[in-house]
């Protein structure tokens, strides 16, 4: 869904003033403790995305507590609603052409996502795709062409996915490219025809190239899964040459280009000597390369385009004390959206006219969200016992002297994920209510090249749960952290964390929040999604082979070892999740109970991996809440 506008849960805080008889400074002033709704609630508008002509903007909203679509004419400013879901929020959207809005929405959080269109002329919605037990990926939207777009449907084996073109005027598709059953993702080149396909036997992996739809597959790169080159465009002007980022033959990942006839590299265009560079960016008009992009501790960008650093420089000159982010454009490159953000507010959208350089407000994400009140999020780095420098981020409470606070570890999910810098609703609420707030990028989060990635292989519960519990005791001697009031709480990996946490360090934290967390390393395998299926061994080699590596995966499967855990425990778990089954929570509250430890379970039956719908965050966090005052104090 990469082409979709990103949802943004976008989340807020009243604002209230403080009580205090003379003028304070922020640093000073006294902070309110703010409605936990107000963080969690969806916004009035996000989402914002440009249509092509540069005269309406499509949005996101909330109607009855779900995320609706709206569109907005710039000229009037008169905005109507697009879409009425009424179950679940619609998941993301994007514009086909200037008069119609291709959205997805799954069921319950099964993440079997359906295509859906609305015309914004005859205001008829077609479902395209809403079809049982079956995902939709969208491969291209083809700018060009006004009827069709191409599609990825697991329909025939729900563990592959062919490649259809779909006419959004009658709903016919047609099948285009059948998947042999090892093609894990496909690409089309600027004209709209499939040209690369990425190819998989869940260990090794190759690229496949063709000339032209007519011409046969070849196969150009081949490695194993350490090593990868992902293609992100066509060359404008040689159609047999790809920009891709690549960390075959280095550590880092670096933006190259490729001859994909010939599969040689020819040019290094952008490394960074501590972080993978991440993605590019190109303009269509102007046919040329734009932007390169890395995530240290904040996003970087570094520009090939003296039009783009242009724009950037008067933006950033308006918008002075936040981060700028272009997010959309219209075809002509006239308009383009802005984006701003920062640790301490959603930020604001803007339009940017590029012949008078003038910018406009659109809508503040969280109005209501008094940015003096909230927390600084500070990038640190601490050794791990083996020597690793490991990245993080700590949040202090606002207000408050940094010595001996009851603290909050937050291990990331993935867990070939990273945390990033910028407003997260859950640090921010945890900040409010007086705790500190240390999130960690142990071995295996992305971005910090190879060698720190494959640190992590066959390592759960071991080395990667060391470098948490190093992070724990470097506050603990730091002085910032109150060894008795140390709370662990994730979700997904950072959920296995948690009980790994409580199970082979049971005396590091007073209590935990398993929040859709893998239990047992052995079922958690064997109950992946179909489409996972083809990664197999590559999960095999990372995590462990259930054969090979049996005693290593029952060791650290806190579920088989729930005599060890004596800490309180609260869990969390959606009905439907596709990637992390009820079982993994069930199994290990069963385990508990069993031995009489205090355990706290909340199973919601029309949520998946993460709780989505409103009402059931607001029940999870007032819940969380009260489980942390009860064990770490107010």
């Amino acid at each position: 869904m990469k082409h979709f506008t990103r949802l943004w849960v976008i989340l807020a805080a009243i604002s209230v003033t403080g009580i205090g008889c003379g003028k304070k400074s922020k640093e000073q002033m006294e902070i309110p403790k703010i409605d936990l709704k107000d963080f969690f609630k969806n916004p009035e508008k996000s989402g914002y995305s440009i249509s092509p002509d540069g005269s309406k903007l499509a949005y996101m909203a909330p109607v009855k507590m779900r995320m609706n679509v709206f569109v907005e004419n710039l000229a009037t400013g008169e905005s109507k609603q697009l879409t009425s879901e009424t179950d679940r929020d619609i998941a993301g959207f994007l514009w086909k052409g200037d008069n119609h809005i291709l959205y997805m929405k799954d069921v319950g959080g099964d993440e079997n996502f359906a295509l859906y269109g609305k015309s914004l002329d005859s205001g008829t919605v077609q479902a395209y795709t809403a079809i049982p037990n079956v995902k939709t990926q969208l491969i291209d939207k083809l700018r060009e062409d006004p009827i069709h777009v191409i599609i990825g449907l697991n329909e025939r084996n729900p563990q592959i996915f062919d490649a259809y073109r779909l006419n959004i005027e009658t709903g016919e598709r047609k099948l285009i490219a059948e998947n042999p059953g090892n093609i894990s993702a496909w690409m089309t080149d600027h004209e709209g025809r499939l040209r690369i396909a990425s190819v998989t036997d869940g260990v090794n992996t190759s690229i496949l190239y063709r000339e032209n739809e007519d011409s046969s597959w070849q196969t150009v790169i081949e490695t194993n899964f350490k090593e990868s080159f992902s293609p992100q465009f066509f060359d404008f002007f040689d159609s047999s040459v790809v920009y891709g980022v690549s960390n075959i033959g280095r550590d880092k990942a670096a933006l190259v280009k490729v001859d994909m006839a010939a599969g040689n590299e020819l040019e290094v265009l952008h490394t960074n000597d501590t972080y993978d560079i991440s993605g590019a960016a190109f303009s269509r008009k102007r046919k040329k390369l734009t932007s390169v992009f890395w995530t240290g501790e904040k996003v970087q960008r570094s520009s090939f385009d003296p039009m783009i650093d242009e724009i950037y420089k008067n933006v950033e000159a308006q918008l002075p004390d936040v981060e700028v982010y272009l997010t959309s454009h219209d075809e002509d490159e006239t308009i383009y959206l802005v984006r701003t953000m920062s640790d301490k507010t959603r930020g604001s959208y803007y339009t940017y006219t590029v012949a008078d350089k003038s910018l406009k407000k659109i809508a503040d994400v969280s109005p209501w969200l008094n940015e003096d009140y909230m927390a600084e999020m500070k990038p640190i780095t601490y050794k791990s016992r083996d020597g690793l420098t490991i990245h993080g981020y700590l949040t202090l409470p606002k207000g408050v002297e940094p010595k001996n606070l009851p603290v909050v570890v937050n291990p990331h999910g993935g867990p070939w994920a990273r945390d990033v810098w910028g407003f997260n609703p859950e640090v921010q609420f945890l900040a409010n209510r007086g705790y500190a707030v240390l999130q960690m990028n142990f071995r295996g989060s992305t971005s910090y090249g190879r060698e720190f990635w494959e640190a992590s292989f066959k390592q759960w519960g071991q080395a990667m749960q060391n470098d948490i519990s190093d992070g724990v005791r470097y506050l603990v001697s730091e002085g910032i952290a109150d060894q008795n009031r140390i709370a662990i709480y994730g979700a997904s990996y950072g959920g296995y964390a948690t009980l790994a946490g409580v199970t082979y360090t049971p005396d590091l934290y007073a209590c935990a929040v398993d929040y859709v967390g893998v239990s047992n390393l052995f079922t958690f395998m064997e109950t992946i999604p179909p489409y996972w299926v083809q990664y197999k061994e590559m999960l095999y080699e990372m995590v462990g082979h259930p054969e090979e590596d049996k005693d290593m995966l029952d060791r650290y499967s806190p579920s088989l070892h729930a005599d060890q855990i004596k800490t309180p425990l609260f869990v969390a778990q959606g009905a439907k999740d596709p990637r992390v089954k009820q079982s993994e929570s069930d199994q290990m509250v069963e385990a508990l109970k069993q031995r009489g430890v205090d355990v706290q379970y909340m199973l919601k039956e029309n949520e998946g991996h993460g709780f989505r719908n409103e009402e059931n965050r607001f029940e999870f966090y007032e819940a969380m809440e009260k489980f942390l005052s009860k064990h770490l104090g107010k």
